[in-house]
């Protein structure tokens, strides 16, 4: 008699060949075998397994890919734009990896709202706050390297908040190690609100440390809160993450939510002011990049971004015509000093304006040196060059780049024309002097005069500066720095008035 035996079925082996993958990942460094476990992820996908030991194994693979995302984001703090094309990818299959696994344990969570079901495998809370970490992630890298957030996403996390809310599980702690949902989606509406594509790689991991860190609990609430500055509202069927009310009202026929950023916004001014006191970064719980002059700029501009939303100034209209680029102080101040010499120009497309600034599309040249904070100067060419050639300065606000060939930034117009001067300090003219740009007053954008120079050069608590200026004769201006207006890692900007003191 020939005894008959069970042979695997493709459940089985599907099964097996995660399970065997995982094992031999265990301990592993890096993320390069995350296009690996991308492949064994969809493969479990069309294995038919119990909910509950489907979730199981979910759970190893999430801490998988926890490892490759802290892998990842180090490696992405000095990336310059255009983002390459192998950096490209390596992101997305890291990020299709957060949207597969977010989207597994979507689907374990069907026996919940399954009127025949007999409940979860767990407890909602853990996987609905594993759901938005692996979104939250998603988003995090996208804006590290300067890329607009995925179409869907922020409907996603909606989703996974709004399903905890309905649930009633939004503010438990999902686990001892692992935050509530309600943390980690504020935080995320947080950084979002701080307006990404405005801040550099190490700023932007700066942000989030700050909001993750030392920022108390902010709370989601149905009515607006009263006597808020700083007050956004989030639309949960909208794929956007918030609007600040003074910008934008919410419609009347959406389930709206509203945070109030008043309490962050305290506490990076708290932050600024203990450090301009003296007080070490370490002393208040915050990385060590908050000592430096683009830590202390990035708390500033937090403080208003989060508790001082404004309105657009102007409108802006839509626009097709070419400008050429020069970026960089160095490279200006010898643009304006040598406009003979051989300077990199890059060429872009105005596609929209306003009186205070442009956004522009990448055309031609190179562009390396483009980066978020720093100085850049435009001028018009063909059929809207003007008679006297100016260099419109401006500062670089934005970036986005979808992918190699496509760079898009927008522009804060700072005056339309510059002087190049060297700077001293009066008690130390034999030391060596520092490149600056001179901008002039230009009402309404800039009632006052300023000054350029690069950041860290100048002391915050100069009381008096002498301008050279080379001309037909050297010419020499006294001034008084009154106000540091911009202060990114690239360059500073102070407001200067004439020093008519004796």
């Amino acid at each position: 008699m020939i005894l008959q035996t069970d042979q695997p079925t493709a459940s089985d082996r599907k099964l097996s060949a995660i399970l065997d993958w995982l094992a031999l990942a265990h301990g592993r460094q890096g993320s390069d075998d995350a296009e690996q476990l991308l492949g064994n992820l969809l493969q479990l996908r069309e294995a038919a397994i119990p909910t509950g030991q489907r979730v199981k194994i979910l759970d190893l693979v999430f801490r998988e890919i926890e490892r490759m995302v802290f892998a990842e984001i180090p490696k992405l703090l000095e990336v310059s734009l255009p983002v390459t094309r192998k950096i490209r990818q390596r992101v997305r299959v890291l990020q299709d990896l957060l949207d597969t696994l977010s989207q597994e344990y979507f689907n374990s969570l069907a026996e919940l709202f399954d009127p025949q079901g007999t409940g979860a495998a767990r407890a909602p809370q853990t996987t609905l706050s594993i759901i938005a970490r692996c979104l939250s992630w998603h988003i995090r890298i996208s804006h590290l390297v300067a890329a607009p957030d995925s179409l869907g996403l922020w409907q996603k996390m909606h989703s996974a908040f709004g399903s905890a809310r309905r649930l009633g599980v939004h503010e438990m702690l999902a686990s001892q190690n692992m935050p509530s949902i309600q943390t980690v989606y504020t935080s995320l509406l947080l950084t979002t609100i701080a307006q990404p594509a405005s801040f550099s790689a190490r700023e932007l991991e700066f942000i989030v440390a700050i909001v993750e860190k030392n920022l108390k609990p902010v709370d989601i609430l149905e009515t607006p809160p009263p006597d808020c500055n700083g007050l956004f509202w989030v639309d949960l069927e909208r794929d956007f993450p918030a609007h600040a009310l003074v910008r934008r009202l919410p419609p009347g026929d959406s389930p709206i939510l509203y945070l109030s950023g008043d309490s962050a916004a305290l506490r990076a001014g708290e932050l600024l002011s203990a450090l301009e006191k003296g007080s070490s970064a370490a002393s208040l719980g915050i990385p060590d990049f908050a000592e430096t002059h683009a830590g202390h700029g990035v708390l500033r501009r937090l403080k208003n971004l989060w508790g001082h939303p404004t309105k657009r100034k102007f409108p802006r209209r839509r626009q097709s015509y070419r400008v050429k680029l020069c970026f960089g102080l160095d490279q200006l101040w010898r643009l304006i000093r040598e406009p003979d010499a051989d300077q990199e120009i890059s060429e872009w497309m105005v596609t929209n304006e306003s009186p205070d600034g442009y956004s522009l599309m990448h055309m031609s040249g190179e562009i390396s040196c483009a980066r978020v904070g720093d100085i850049v100067a435009a001028q018009s060419i063909g059929d809207r060059a003007e008679k006297d050639l100016l260099w419109h300065v401006c500062i670089v606000r934005w970036a986005l780049s979808e992918n190699p060939e496509h760079v898009e930034l927008g522009l804060q117009q700072l005056a339309s024309h510059v002087i190049a001067a060297e700077l001293a300090r009066p008690l130390e003219l034999d030391s060596k002097h520092i490149a600056a740009l001179i901008l002039p007053e230009m009402p309404p954008l800039r009632p006052h005069a300023g000054i350029v120079v690069q950041t860290g050069t100048l002391p915050i608590d100069s009381r008096k500066l002498l301008l050279l200026i080379e001309k037909e004769n050297l010419e020499i201006r006294e001034v008084r720095p009154t106000q540091l207006t911009e202060q990114t890692m690239s360059i500073e900007v102070f407001n200067v008035e004439p020093d008519e003191m004796p």
